[in-house]
């Protein structure tokens, strides 16, 4: 089985030495290439801007920066795979013009523009053969279930994996996680606090089960 899986958070170019970010470390996603590599799978790491490193002669890595590098890589990638797990936390925005010099200090405010990204997950969902299977994740701090629920439709994903920063532990920079998986057919599974190598199993060990 060959699986795609996205990492680490995006950045969005304001000038030369700013940008538009968010607090991701990629975590979560390398330990799910890792966990699928050691399990024999070929993974596609495509990784965002991340201080983490990872060997496995199973796992080829792709580096990006910007929400439209990892859009391309994913639509270069994804129709070779039998699966993908979308873990990274793109940028749902990016600057409408982006300044090739450094922007200065001027006593006046500075408007920034912003644009939408291009969404990565529904891409992918909207391409999708019937033998292929898409994972998202949807990190959320209200209506968690609800909302998870419905961008999982949304962007014709099979399985979504639910995680909220209202629980202590869990989302961005933590080695632990706790998340719900549900499926589209209604199933849910939640997990207690684990280490995200304990989710990254639990999390497969789901998706053979669906897909058995």
């Amino acid at each position: 089985m060959k699986i795609l899986i996205t990492a680490g958070p995006t950045y969005e170019r304001i000038d030369p030495v700013r940008f538009i970010g968010n607090f991701s470390t990629g975590k979560m996603g390398f330990a799910l290439a890792q966990a699928c590599a050691e399990r024999g799978f070929e993974v596609v790491l495509i990784a965002g801007v991340v201080h983490l490193q990872i060997q496995h002669a199973n796992i080829k890595r792709i580096d990006v920066e910007s929400a439209a590098q990892m859009y391309d890589a994913v639509m270069e990638n994804f129709p070779e795979c039998d699966m993908a797990i979308f873990c990274a936390a793109v940028a749902d925005f990016t600057p409408e013009t982006v300044y090739s010099q450094k922007v200065k200090r001027k006593d006046n405010d500075l408007i920034i523009k912003l644009k939408p990204t291009k969404d990565i997950a529904a891409a992918a969902g909207k391409t999708k053969r019937e033998n292929q299977f898409i994972v998202g994740f949807a990190l959320e701090t209200n209506d968690e279930e609800s909302n998870a629920i419905a961008k999982m439709q949304r962007k014709n994903s099979d399985m979504i994996v639910l995680n909220s920063l209202n629980d202590s532990g869990a989302g961005f920079g933590w080695d632990t996680n706790k998340v719900t998986m549900i499926s589209k057919n209604g199933d849910k599974t939640a997990l207690p606090l684990l280490s995200k190598k304990e989710v990254a199993e639990k999390i497969i060990d789901e998706i053979i089960k669906i897909k058995s």
